[in-house]
């Protein structure tokens, strides 16, 4: 008989409300009801809005590119301003000099990753673009007070901290304001954007050797804070994209709220330190698996330059090391980037552990080489996989733990990363000045790519494994409401079955 007054259940033919006056339609969200006091304009995944795939997002992809170029082509350029340090600040009684110089440049790129963590908490408070402009004038402040110190230790404080701790809070920004703007095109515009630094790595050393030449090291440091204040211009352009924003006055005259599509309000503890992404096992093993590999992977950029100078002194030209590293870097952000739109979900890791392969091997191939020409064919295929490994973190991270927590997911990585980089460089200066030679160093930091790809190829297995554990979760939560639904309706409606049909028989 049918049951003419019984509501149906949940998920079963409901009928979505009327959208509310002046606002936007959203339908009814699933799983617990929200308090009236959280309010909410509609379930994240059916009310929120798609990227635009465009519009302002190509000005936020070009100012994203230049941070990406500046502040990790003077990074990756730093093997030319290690040699200008050793020859500017040596002490021939310091046989420990190496290891001391090295300390700088490793130092500042830790510190870029060691922050990200602080950052992405600066990013989900304050918003990528505040954190960005702030970043960038820290940054401009420490490099300018780089170029007025008479010894190497100030260095440590000035270039290794101060601005690297801006450069960490005008970079991270970067990678999140670009999921404001972009999902399907969003690997292809992470491997532009993340170019950047690749068209840079080939222009500095060259615009840095010329610099040096005819200024000095000091000069040039003052030179390149433009490239730091382009930045912070650049970082008033990364305007959030928030379509279709309810407005809710707050009962204070001039004053209005923004309720953004949210299920509810975060609370402050979720937004300063959102541990609840480790419980995403499959990102739990790549956070750890990145840093493994990483070791051995900034030694090339800051020594090869000096171990160009010792094993081939009569070669004029060696900056061009670093532009062939540039180059194919590029190549590779652009080929691997647009390679991984078309690659289904996490699988994209297997990019990743491909290019850590190439990366130990040609580490490793470094000190065999005895022609010059060789050198530059292994650091053609490190680059060009440099450039793999980079442009596809973000997408992966996206996949992980998808949009909502990506911004704290890309900061704990990038801090877990700092630990590895900041070690590595030195202790290859270490062995460099004991041994006499970087041959051991360069073998050495062949084997943690190795091993970090070993560890990445189970991350797929493991987040599928973990996925399926969830949905069979959340499918017996579903399936107890609706049961909790059925037994609350069946006594209503079984009094109305009887008072119709009493008439009847």
């Amino acid at each position: 008989m049918m049951r003419a007054q019984e509501e149906p259940f949940p998920g079963h033919g409901m009928k979505p409300s009327p959208p509310p006056q002046g606002g936007v339609y959203s339908q009814p969200a699933e799983g617990p009801e929200v308090p009236a006091d959280k309010e909410v304009t509609g379930s994240p995944s059916r009310a929120m809005p798609e990227p635009p795939e465009g519009g302002w997002g190509w000005v936020v992809m070009l100012a994203a590119m230049w941070c990406n170029g500046s502040v990790f082509g003077i990074q990756n350029a730093c093997g030319v301003l290690f040699v200008s340090m050793l020859e500017t600040f040596d002490s021939k009684d310091d046989k420990a000099m190496v290891f001391k110089t090295a300390w700088v440049s490793s130092l500042s790129m830790g510190m870029i990753f060691f922050c990200c963590p602080i950052v992405s908490v600066f990013t989900d408070i304050f918003g990528c673009r505040q954190t960005a402009v702030a970043g960038a004038a820290v940054g401009l402040i420490g490099l300018m007070f780089s170029s007025f110190v008479s010894s190497i230790e100030p260095l440590y404080l000035t270039y290794g901290i101060i601005f690297a701790c801006g450069c960490s809070f005008a970079y991270q920004p970067s990678l999140v304001i670009l999921g404001h703007y972009f999902k399907k095109r969003l690997g292809l515009v992470n491997g532009i954007v993340t170019a950047g630094s690749s068209v840079f790595t080939i222009l500095l050393p060259l615009l840095l050797r010329v610099l040096i030449d005819k200024l000095g090291l000091f000069d040039t440091l003052r030179v390149l804070c433009i490239f730091m204040f382009v930045l912070f211009l650049a970082g008033f352009t990364y305007k959030p994209y928030h379509p279709g924003a309810k407005y809710k006055d707050n009962g204070k005259k001039g004053e209005k709220k923004i309720f953004l599509f949210s299920r509810r309000k975060f609370s402050l503890s979720r937004k300063v330190f959102n541990f609840s992404i480790f419980k995403v096992t499959g990102y739990s093993v790549w956070a750890f698996g990145i840093p493994l590999a990483l070791f051995g992977y900034f030694v090339p950029y800051v020594h090869l330059m000096n171990h160009i100078k010792e094993r081939f002194a009569e070669e004029s030209n060696k900056e061009v090391v670093l532009m062939c590293i540039g180059i194919t870097s590029g190549v590779g952000r652009l080929l691997f980037g647009r390679i991984a739109d078309f690659v289904p979900g996490v699988k994209k890791v297997y990019l990743q552990v491909i290019s850590f392969l190439f990366i130990g091997l040609m580490s490793m191939m470094i000190p065999l080489c005895s022609v010059f020409g060789a050198l530059i064919a292994v650091c053609l295929l490190m680059g060009l996989f440099d450039g793999c490994f980079i442009s596809i973190m973000a997408p992966i991270a996206f996949e992980l733990v998808g949009a909502q927590d990506v911004s704290q997911a890309i900061g704990f990585l990038l801090g877990f990363m700092s630990i590895p980089m900041t070690v590595g460089p030195p202790i290859a200066g270490l062995l460099r000045d004991n041994l006499g030679s970087y041959d051991v160093a360069f073998y050495l930091a062949g084997v943690p790519p190795l091993l970090g790809g070993a560890v990445l190829c189970s991350v797929p297995w493991i987040h599928e494994k973990w996925k399926q554990k969830e949905m069979s979760i959340i499918g017996g939560e579903k399936l107890e409401k609706m049961l909790e639904n059925q037994t609350t309706l069946l006594p209503s409606s079984t009094g109305i079955i009887k008072k119709d049909s009493d008439p009847v028989f």
